[in-house]
């Protein structure tokens, strides 16, 4: 009998090759849940998200859904849609919103970071022209806005709305969830 696959642990596969493979790959994987293609300077991604990774993503996507929804603030949540420059690049960020109208690039893309490195991931993002890019990686929150041609880390966000996001409640109630996901989310409307 084959091994189980660890479904709380995410299941990544990078290869080398060419726009056009890449295009293969992703018709390939066509009508697939849940696996997630990416593709740059000549990487090409398959990452297959564990349980531990779609958990953070689906809190962290609720809680900012919550805030701007409380502060009034137009959303469009784009989720894991392919952001996609032909022959350059192809992203899916785990979560990704257009705030304040609608944009054929999401004004902020969340990454859920569990496999590798969140920041090398930046290049994609700004090769699309995403202008604030947020990482959950190892129970941190980075967040990065394009300024002048590249990313600056950021205490706070630049984007209408939010900018009055408190960060500290944000990262307090990610972590929370880890537990106890409805008491987390509780919690973070509570306080907003």
């Amino acid at each position: 009998m084959p091994p189980l696959l660890d479904k709380t642990t995410d299941q990544r596969i990078v290869h080398h090759g060419t726009w056009e493979q890449f295009k293969l790959i992703q018709k390939g994987f066509e009508g697939s849940p849940g696996v997630r293609l990416f593709y740059y300077d000549g990487a090409i991604e398959i990452l297959m998200p564990g349980q531990d990774h779609e958990t953070f993503a689906r809190v962290i996507g609720y809680l900012v859904t919550t805030f701007l929804v409380e502060r009034g603030i137009f959303l469009k949540p784009t989720g894991a849609m392919t952001q996609e420059k032909p022959g350059v690049v192809s992203a899916q960020a785990d979560e990704s919103y257009c705030i304040g109208s609608v944009k054929s690039i999401p004004d902020l893309s969340i990454a859920v970071v569990f496999t590798s490195g969140g920041i090398s991931k930046l290049e994609r993002y700004k090769a699309l022209g995403v202008p604030e890019v947020w990482f959950w990686e190892d129970g941190l929150l980075k967040l990065y806005h394009l300024q002048d041609g590249s990313y600056e880390p950021l205490e706070h966000s630049q984007l209408p709305g939010l900018s009055e996001l408190n960060l500290n409640l944000l990262r307090r109630c990610i972590l929370m969830a880890e537990t106890d996901a409805g008491e987390a989310i509780r919690a973070f409307r509570r306080e907003i």
